[in-house]
């Protein structure tokens, strides 16, 4: 229905612009779009009134979709004037072309269409306008993107937009630049976002407690430079398979060094260091490591995609007789994040078995019996936990399977958060062995894992779930205490420096404002306590405080010291 959708929007574009020239128009997730190259002409959603229009007008007189196919040199006649498909004609000629007609609009498509488009196609929206690089290649022209949706019903769609809008009020982007989490600018770069004192201590907390936890469940915590010779990721096979989206090689004292994409390479250098014995694995090395990759400027998105990012990165090298119980303990560890962070398992995320495909030996590693093993290993470990899960073909790296840990962003739609993989490459490519119990030198497998994931990514989740309403460990202030009169200033100045010296985040509102102008903005930044100070507080020792929720309550000096700091020490 929305691939229907988008010929219905092609076909009005045409009609009202006649020279426009369209490109592709696929369906997507909760709807689709379309990508034309309108010349000169500056479409915006000021436009879109008059589009739906003529789609309306048009799709009453669709009565059906007719198929016809086509041989090369008809579709390259059809399309003489038409760059775009001529590309799309010449590189898929071989698989036979196909033209369907509703109306008086045709489109090359290979079909999947509505039966009855008058009937079905009468509850639709469009949604926005931007610009696309064409085939997503920003070397190719900017064209322009119109993006909509289409329901069954009516009410359908209402609710869908209902949705949509509120989701907007909780974009992470919205509500980090409110709150004043993260800032981005030109100046410094695309997709490089500069987190703000307030958003370091979101980043902060999670940092110290995965490492805390991480260093509990028997990881070694390691450093490692951010850039390494180009020859140690052609050693892994990175360079050759993911050189796209690495940014280029400099040439230093002789030497070809790269900005790192991962840490795995790194952490395999660490091992191979010195012999090992059985009696060691499983070694489990673990960092945060910043991380560098060129994501095209079309798909960055606030912190959720980024160029520059922190990962909690681990890498367990074990025995193969030792996987099942390594991997459930990387699933046990992420489950005890998520439920830390109030994620909850089958509702906020589900997981992922990204699987290969054997046949696509250029972007997989060819051993047939390997990738059986491991994926047998890990869909095992998913079904005897019960877990929430779905298969996914295509979706591994090419060096093995991997659990994906998928999380719902403000749209409602899965982003890859977490990742538990299965390795049976890297060990061979890098000579990694250990003296087993005969004396013998015997291959390792090794597990990726990323336990919180970037810190970044996890960061806009968070927001967006919470809607800026942080837990009390995670609120990047924790306490505001707020005088009546500057007569107050003195007593006010040294209960903030207590609660700092107690490493609780406090500020103080010593402005000449009102107190209801002090309540109104320090709710407004949903600041978990606000302290009034007046002159029976300071003369009682009490505390007048008044929570987010707008409850309030008196509490002894000491009694709330006690009360904070045990809720952020539980991390409730």
């Amino acid at each position: 229905m929305r691939h229907s959708c988008a010929h219905l929007l092609a076909a009005a574009v045409l009609k009202l612009w006649p020279e426009a020239k369209p490109a592709i128009g696929p369906a997507i997730e909760d709807g689709f779009y379309y990508d034309f190259d309108f010349g000169n002409v500056k479409i915006s959603d000021a436009d879109f009134e008059k589009i739906e229009k003529t789609m309306h007008d048009l799709v009453k007189n669709w009565k059906s979709f007719e198929r016809r196919e086509l041989s090369k040199g008809e579709a390259l006649e059809l399309y003489k004037d038409n760059p775009y498909k001529r590309e799309l004609i010449e590189e898929y000629a071989n698989d036979g072309l196909t033209l369907y007609t509703a109306g008086l609009f045709s489109d090359l498509c290979r079909g999947g269409h509505t039966e009855n488009p008058a009937k079905d196609l009468k509850h639709f929206k469009l949604l926005s306008v931007a610009g696309a690089y064409w085939r997503g290649n920003e070397k190719n022209k900017m064209l322009t993107r119109i993006y909509g949706t289409c329901f069954p019903t009516k009410n359908e769609l209402e609710e869908y937009l209902t949705r949509r809008e509120e989701a907007k009020t909780n974009d992470h982007r919205t509500l980090g630049r409110d709150l004043g989490l993260f800032v981005f600018t030109d100046l410094v770069g695309k997709g490089l976002p500069m987190l703000t004192a307030k958003g370091t201590a979101i980043r902060r907390e999670l940092e110290r407690f995965v490492v805390d936890e991480e260093i509990k469940r028997g990881y070694e915590h390691v450093m490692t430079p951010p850039l390494a010779k180009v020859d140690l990721y052609r050693t892994s096979g990175h360079y050759p398979y993911y050189k796209d989206t690495m940014y280029p090689p400099m040439n230093v004292d002789e030497e070809e060094l790269i900005l790192r994409p991962m840490t795995c390479p790194h952490h395999f250098q660490l091992y191979a260091s010195r012999p090992h014995s059985y009696r060691e694995l499983p070694i489990r090395y673990a960092e945060c490591a910043d991380l560098f990759r060129y994501e095209k400027s079309g798909e960055l998105t606030g912190l959720m995609r980024v160029r520059m990012f922190c990962l909690a990165d681990a890498h367990i090298i074990c025995m193969k007789h030792q996987a099942v119980e390594e991997i459930n303990r990387v699933l046990d560890l992420i489950e005890f994040i998520n439920d830390t962070l109030g994620m909850k398992k089958g509702i906020d995320y589900r997981y992922r078995l990204s699987l290969g495909d054997r046949a696509d030996t250029k972007k997989y590693f060819k051993d047939d019996a390997s990738w059986d093993h491991a994926e047998k290993v890990l869909r095992q470990v998913l079904i005897d936990r019960d877990a929430p899960y779905y298969e996914a073909e295509n979706e591994a790296a090419f060096y093995g399977p991997k659990i994906d840990i998928q999380v719902k962003n403000a749209l409602g739609h899965e982003e890859t958060a977490f990742t538990d993989q299965y390795d049976f490459v890297m060990p061979k490519r890098f000579h990694l062995t250990y003296t087993n119990e005969k004396g013998e030198e015997q291959e390792p497998i090794v597990i990726h894992r990323s336990s919180i994931g970037a810190f970044e990514r996890t960061m806009a989740f968070l927001i967006e779930k919470y809607k800026g309403v942080f837990p009390v460990w995670l609120s990047p202030v924790q306490v505001k205490i707020l005088p009546i009169a500057d007569r107050h200033h003195a007593y006010v100045l040294q209960l903030h420096a207590g609660y700092i010296q107690a490493g609780i985040r406090s500020e103080v509102d010593l402005r000449s404002e009102t107190l209801p102008a002090k309540i109104r903005d320090a709710q407004h930044e949903k600041i978990p306590y606000m302290i009034i100070i007046g002159d029976k507080e300071v003369e009682s020792g009490t505390l007048s405080i008044r929570s987010r929720d707008g409850k309030t309550q008196n509490m002894k000096t000491d009694e709330f010291l006690t009360f904070i700091m045990d809720t952020i020490a539980k991390k409730t």
